[in-house]
């Protein structure tokens, strides 16, 4: 099952991309040890692990916690005979060094065509540090299809408040998210920091993912994000799904 086209414009670079932004590590929160060949132990929801439909139903970010400096990369998605699309973690290399915090970070995965994002998906998150399972409600109106427009976009993830954000370009240049305010009943704006002068930028087009938060909502759905600073003026996108 091949994920949707969206990842593959983006070549060996998004793979990169996904280490840019605020927050993973080599394990998810209170995880799991992945069970032996012998075990049954059945794989048990994380309340520390959520889940985004992004891109229009594209890509999904899976938040966990860890480093921030050495976040997962997930192996190509699979869609099991029972509906459950599984993904399987890849940890940084051993002589990576990691930092010692505790953030959530994001990692993004390909939708498989077989996915239909209007429509409620359980997925499984296993690798050698990881063991959790997640649900991630459908979003009516997303649909998915040729590649990417690269737009930024966002999405609710399981865990209450928190959202995550897609944004297009440099992967060497990821944005800086500054603060995140409620600004109305129904707006979130998410200010950026201002980049160096002197900041190099590679001169590629990759994916680049950012948790955000926000408590205190007047609703629970069809708010926008109005993104600020850096290089956005006052982007608005729709954040898909409700807020838990």
């Amino acid at each position: 099952m091949t994920p949707r086209s969206v990842l593959a414009g983006a070549g060996a670079v998004a793979l990169a991309a996904l280490l840019l932004t605020g927050c993973a590590s080599t394990s998810g929160g209170a995880a799991t040890p992945s069970p032996t060949g012998s075990s049954t132990q059945a794989i048990e929801p994380d309340p520390d692990l959520g889940a985004a439909w992004l891109d229009n139903g594209r890509m999904i970010g899976l938040v966990t916690l860890g480093s921030s400096t050495c976040v997962p990369v997930a192996e190509e998605p699979q869609l099991d005979d029972d509906g459950v699309l599984q993904v399987t973690f890849v940890a940084p290399e051993a002589t990576q060094p990691c930092t010692s915090d505790l953030v959530p970070r994001v990692t993004l995965v390909g939708v498989p065509e077989e996915v239909d994002p209007e429509l409620d998906l359980t997925i499984e998150v296993t690798g050698e540090d990881y063991f959790g399972q997640v649900d991630l409600a459908g979003v009516p109106g997303l649909a998915p299809g040729g590649e990417t427009d690269y737009l930024p976009s966002a999405g609710w993830a399981s865990v209450a408040g928190q959202f995550v954000i897609l944004t297009w370009g440099s992967s060497g240049c990821p944005p800086v998210i500054e603060s995140v305010e409620a600004t109305g009943e129904t707006e979130v704006t998410v200010t950026y920091q201002t980049p160096p002068a002197d900041q190099a930028c590679t001169m590629d087009m990759a994916p680049r993912a950012a948790v955000a938060a926000v408590n205190d909502m007047a609703v629970s759905s069809d708010i926008e994000a109005i993104l600020t600073g850096a290089e956005f003026d006052n982007v608005r996108v729709p954040i898909y799904g409700t807020n838990s």
